[in-house]
């Protein structure tokens, strides 16, 4: 469970694509919900997946200085002699494990839960949840202030704009169905 707005969470690159789902969890953040944290390892694969589904590299860099000026204190630095001394099931998520330790963090947002098992990092401290998982957990700890961030989410959304409905919907296709349906709920 979460319990305070210290709450650190390291969010993994599929989190932060696609952007229905970053969109949520940066607005949550932005409403201290919980405290955003990535490392340069995980914005260059973010920027990597951007690149192969064709995003222009000008609005590749907007999204990435809009994430950095949103969340000036979120880049964790010096994790990389960390990296070799872990053992995870792929170890090319190592980085985002020895981000999540550096910076003292609760829980690794990650929707590739199997490659980050309880057990391993439980001896560190940390969790790692769906970000299904972890939003429908926030929600509950805070529903005003949630839907409060929700709401500004849908007031702030362009291109194309949505309603909440709709915008639920694209929630529940990015696997949010949890999230989606609880938010839903408290309309």
């Amino acid at each position: 469970m979460i319990h305070s707005l210290r709450f650190t969470c390291v969010l993994d690159t599929n989190v932060i694509y696609p952007i229905d789902i970053r969109d949520l969890l940066f607005w949550f953040a932005s409403y201290d919900l919980f405290t955003p944290k990535w490392s340069k390892h995980i914005f260059s694969e973010w920027e990597g997946v951007m690149k192969r589904k064709g995003i222009p590299e000008e609005e590749i860099r907007k999204r990435v200085l809009k994430a950095q000026k949103a969340f000036p204190d979120a880049l964790v630095d010096n994790y990389e002699s960390l990296v070799d001394s872990l053992t995870l099931p792929d170890e090319k998520d190592r980085h985002v494990l020895a981000a999540a330790i550096k910076t003292n963090a609760n829980v690794i947002v990650t929707n590739n839960i199997k490659d980050f098992p309880n057990e391993y990092l439980s001896t560190f401290g940390l969790t790692a949840k769906t970000a299904d998982d972890f939003l429908t957990d926030t929600i509950d700890l805070n529903h005003e202030l949630a839907i409060s961030a929700f709401r500004a989410l849908v007031l702030n959304r362009r291109n194309p704009n949505l309603d909440e409905f709709e915008i639920l919907d694209r929630l529940r296709k990015n696997g949010l169905v949890e999230t989606a349906n609880y938010l839903h709920a408290l309309l």
